[in-house]
């Protein structure tokens, strides 16, 4: 069980990695990651709200929904769920950090239509994990997304710096330093794999 909790938790973070190799959750993955703090700021809030998300979706839709034969209701619910956490979280963060609730700006209530959540709360029910595997799968995405949002802050201070051609400045060559950070991640399979064998 211990083995099968670890394969998932590093699946999740590496190599099935939410925003480099499922590419959900880009906004703000380009968005917030100019900053160190904010890109932070950021994954904390989203790990969060990634495990209270599952911590709620997980028992509503086993308890709830699947034995009223309810499961297409699945998405609308996990929104509503995940519209509702985010407002928690931004009223927490509004009233006890101010300047992270400031520096994050208009990509906090975007959390509740970032897809990597929703993403995490679906295929944890679709992938028929129990409730300790779908919250270390969220876990795990939740840290993936924190490497992967500091991991291009770095790469972005430094393209910042260089001098692309014309046609590659602002979103061009943002966009190719993504590809090449996602590129990054592909190799951590074979790896994952030879160590804890296929999940």
């Amino acid at each position: 069980m211990a083995m099968r909790l670890a394969a998932i938790f590093f699946s999740m973070v590496l190599v099935n990695n939410y925003v480099l190799v499922k590419f959900l959750g880009i906004c703000p993955f380009l968005g917030v990651s100019k900053k160190l703090d904010s890109s932070v700021g950021m994954s904390l809030a989203v790990t969060f709200v990634m495990l209270m998300a599952t911590a709620v979706t997980w028992p509503i839709y086993t308890f709830l929904l699947i034995p009223n034969d309810l499961t297409y209701l699945s998405t609308i619910t996990f929104i509503l769920v995940i519209a509702s956490l985010v407002q928690l979280v931004e009223t927490i963060l509004k009233k006890y950090i101010p300047a992270l609730h400031k520096s994050l700006g208009v990509y906090l209530p975007l959390i509740t239509t970032n897809c990597s959540i929703l993403g995490v709360t679906l295929l944890n029910v679709e992938s028929g994990y129990n409730f300790a595997e779908s919250m270390i799968a969220s876990l795990g995405a939740g840290i993936g997304f924190l490497i992967a949002m500091v991991i291009f802050t770095g790469v972005r201070s430094r393209v910042e710096q260089a001098k692309p051609p014309k046609c590659f400045e602002g979103l061009p060559i943002t966009l190719v330093s993504a590809s090449f950070v996602a590129l990054s991640f592909t190799g951590f399979g074979g790896i994952i794999e030879s160590i804890f064998g296929a999940i």
